[in-house]
């Protein structure tokens, strides 16, 4: 499932994932607020709390994940991940160079820092 973070400001779109991930829960839950911000301010911060195993993402889940990525490519601003696993951190700040936007991993210990930091 995956859930809206509350308390951040309107141009950061926040999420914590957690337990099964689905193409649903990008349909009714991270498209929406995506497109919204991206409507309401054309750049989109983005972060993304990963509380549950990669395994636990469907095969649904990723197409629309990739899905989301390409269609607002021009759009990203800031994207962050949080997870329990170094290897996502390494993954994200790897990867990251590659991206229009300011990309960044963090550990979940420092959870509280991504927030500060996808809210500036």
């Amino acid at each position: 499932m995956i859930e809206v973070i509350q308390g951040l400001p309107p141009n950061v779109a926040a999420f914590n994932a957690y337990g099964k991930i689905t193409a649903n829960d990008y349909k009714k839950t991270v498209n929406p607020l995506v497109r919204k911000v991206a409507k309401q301010f054309g750049k989109i911060n983005y972060l993304l709390v990963i509380n549950t195993s990669l395994t636990n993402y469907t095969f649904g889940a990723w197409v629309k994940d990739v899905l989301l990525g390409f269609k607002y490519f021009p759009k990203w601003n800031k994207l962050g991940i949080v997870a329990r696993e170094k290897r996502i951190k390494k993954f994200t700040d790897f990867f990251g160079r590659f991206l229009p936007s300011v990309t960044k991993g963090f550990m979940m210990e420092n959870e509280a820092i991504a927030k500060q930091w996808i809210a500036e």
